[in-house]
């Protein structure tokens, strides 16, 4: 239960951050790869497909569920992990938390996930939990570090339930569950280390040899000796590919980017590196050789329209975006991008047009909050820009100026309307954490 917590940390969605800054990751195709991987494990445990699969940017190895619409995975776990099925078996353990009712004790957070306000608490509070209370500059909500860490603590029984429904999962899903065994070995060394030097994923998740012994006697019963799957085996390199090109210098991706698993993720990965070097010729060449093996894959769009834009080169970026919101006009991240383009290149009216497209889809990307209060700025309507500047704080756990700038909005928005209703549940939200 969410009573006393130390920190919130405050979740930001800038791919390019440093692998030490903890933060929500938010990335069309490292998303939309993962949920690739994802898709056969969820219908295995009885999750809908529109169960979120999102990505904590911290490089502990760490997996975790704060409620039933969302599974949180730390980027440096799935760089960590050996192959997509073992990143299938990892998410579904956590899918079993779900569903064998093992978060009905937070089933209020659940119903506090419905409003941004609510979702931030939730995404702040679980990244602290999960292992990192000193990241970020969020809100300080209490003094108990110990409450703060049992957010996401599960009996043995839960775990040893979560495992079994994970290995039948897998079964089911035709993926071999020697994963399972994969999974365990990377945190076997784990038990001999001090409390305070074992990753977050130890402490939340204990990984006795009892539990290893079950996993192996299942395995030896049911294993299948089967490969990955390529479609999983093509999306897992991908999200691997897109994260660590982002995360570790852009020299690592250099030297390694030829051993991708295809020629496009290869060319994808050095498009990353070469933008991060502020290379923009070797950039758009690399990426354009990736489009032109898969030309119809709006995400290698989206990429080459962020360079594009982060390059300043704004009426080109807007192009591009057309061209891949074209291709996939339902994905939130990449409408985003296209509305975040228009307001750079002078063209309010049309960002926020488009961006209101994006949050009607998606309301968790804090920069189509921030890029959408500037729209509604700079096209004079102040009681909305205050009112998603409130939003975009509450989602980023910063409920001190959420409620400043909600507040605000009541006062310029009219009474009883939707948008002063919405400010309304941030002024909620806030006084519920005081």
């Amino acid at each position: 239960m969410l009573r006393r917590l130390v920190t919130a940390v405050a979740i930001w969605a800038v791919m390019a951050l440093p692998a030490a800054a903890a933060g929500l990751i938010r990335d069309a195709d490292v998303e939309y790869a993962l949920n690739q991987v994802a898709r056969p494990v969820l219908a295995a445990v009885g999750l809908p497909a529109s169960t979120r699969i999102l990505v904590i940017n911290d490089s502990s190895l760490n997996a975790f569920v704060a409620d039933t619409q969302h599974i949180f995975l730390h980027s440096g776990l799935i760089m960590k992990l050996p192959s997509a099925r073992a990143l299938q078996y990892v998410i579904a353990h956590e899918a079993a938390h779900i569903t064998n009712g093992h978060l009905a004790r937070r089933a209020g957070n659940a119903r506090a996930a419905r409003t941004v306000a609510g979702l931030g608490f939730v995404l702040a509070a679980a990244a602290a939990a999960a292992g990192n209370p000193r990241a970020g500059t969020g809100l300080a909500l209490g003094t108990q570090s110990a409450a703060m860490r049992s957010f996401l603590a599960h009996t043995r029984a839960e775990e040893s339930s979560a495992d079994i429904s994970a290995l039948r999962a897998l079964v089911r899903a035709g993926i071999d569950p020697q994963a399972a065994i994969e999974v365990h070995d990377i945190f076997r060394g784990q038990e001999a280390l001090s409390a305070g030097r074992q990753d977050p994923y130890m402490r939340s998740h204990p990984l006795t040899r009892d539990r290893l012994r079950a996993a192996r006697g299942f395995v030896a019963g049911n294993s299948r000796k089967t490969g990955d799957d390529p479609t999983a085996r093509y999306w897992f390199a991908r999200a691997q590919g897109k994260l660590s090109a982002f995360l570790r210098a852009p020299g690592w991706t250099l030297r390694r980017a030829k051993s991708s698993v295809t020629p496009d993720i290869a060319l994808m990965r050095q498009a990353a590196a070469y933008h991060r070097s502020s290379n923009l010729t070797k950039a758009l060449k690399a990426i354009d050789g990736a489009l032109a093996q898969r030309p119809r894959d709006a995400l290698y769009l989206e990429l080459k329209g962020q360079i594009l834009l982060e390059s300043r080169q704004f009426s080109q970026a807007v192009q591009v975006y057309r061209q891949a919101a074209a291709l996939a006009p339902r994905e939130p991240l990449i409408l985003g991008g296209l509305g975040r383009a228009q307001l750079a290149a002078g063209d309010a009216r049309g960002a926020l047009n488009t961006l209101e497209k994006a949050r009607a889809r998606d309301f968790r990307d804090p920069r189509v909050l921030r890029d959408l209060a500037v729209a509604h700025a700079k096209t004079g309507n102040n009681g909305m820009a205050s009112l998603l500047t409130a939003e975009r704080y509450a989602l980023l756990g910063n409920l001190k100026d959420a409620h400043l700038h909600a507040t605000r909005a009541q006062g310029l928005l009219p009474r009883g309307s939707g948008p002063w209703r919405r400010a309304q549940d941030v002024l909620d939200a806030a006084k519920r954490l005081r």
